[in-house]
């Protein structure tokens, strides 16, 4: 009888040590998601006046691993006033030649180099339909399909264009993307809408954010505490287990 009570007792230890680890990798599952929720969130208020910044969202598959997909969703034109400003009101990207190669963007914050070609913010150029564009007057007009006229001469037309689909476009820095398909895939955006002396606005709602961050925040603080109760139960049950 004896030995069939102690068999018992380890049994019953056993899984109360098996149960206990189980709420323990599923705190800590909880816990790292919250931690890359937060992290995401983070980054899209760094990103807050950002311009033509693209959201991600973050999900889970069935064994936890976590993936993101841009939100290309677009923001809001701000009116700047800049003789170089643009921004897409439809959809669509800017082209820009890189080291690296060509690069798409929602960024359309431009200037002129010193050889008077049109530039980004990092001196590489934007691509129009004849390739770098240079500008020999001092009097810029964009229109609404992108064609850019120098003291009332037409210079080229920006080059914009689109994807079938955008599952193959990957961000970089300097709020590029890089497309990994062929680029035979380009097409010509529908209803190309250029707003001269605009700025498209990040797509994301900064009090939206700021919320889901305090929310995040709780919960991670409710699983840590979670993890920590679970942790002394464990070694109270230990203790019960020597003791015995």
């Amino acid at each position: 009888m004896l030995q069939i009570r102690c068999a018992k007792a380890e049994f019953v230890t056993i899984e109360k040590g098996f149960h206990m680890l189980l709420e323990m990798t599923r705190a800590t599952q909880a816990g790292l998601r919250q931690e890359k929720q937060y992290e995401v969130i983070s980054n899209h208020l760094a990103n807050a006046s950002t311009t033509g910044f693209k959201k991600d969202v973050l999900s889970f598959d069935q064994v936890m691993k976590a993936t993101l997909t841009t939100d290309f969703s677009i923001g809001d034109p701000q009116i700047t006033g800049g003789k170089l400003d643009v921004a897409l009101g439809s959809k669509g990207f800017f082209k820009v030649e890189t080291p690296q190669g060509v690069r798409y963007t929602r960024n359309g914050n431009f200037f002129l180099n010193t050889d008077r070609q049109i530039v980004n913010a990092k001196g590489y150029p934007v691509l129009g339909e004849n390739g770098p564009i240079t500008l020999e007057g001092k009097d810029v007009f964009i229109n609404e399909i992108g064609q850019v006229f120098s003291d009332g001469a037409l210079a080229d037309r920006l080059s914009v264009v689109d994807f079938p689909a955008y599952n193959q476009l990957v961000k970089e820095g300097d709020n590029n993307f890089r497309y990994e398909g062929n680029a035979g895939d380009e097409t010509a955006p529908q209803g190309l809408r250029i707003i001269h002396g605009a700025l498209e606005s990040s797509n994301m709602n900064v009090i939206y954010e700021m919320t889901k961050m305090i929310e995040s925040h709780r919960m991670y603080e409710s699983i840590n505490k979670m993890m920590r109760t679970i942790d002394e139960l464990d070694g109270e049950a230990n203790t019960m287990a020597t003791a015995d």
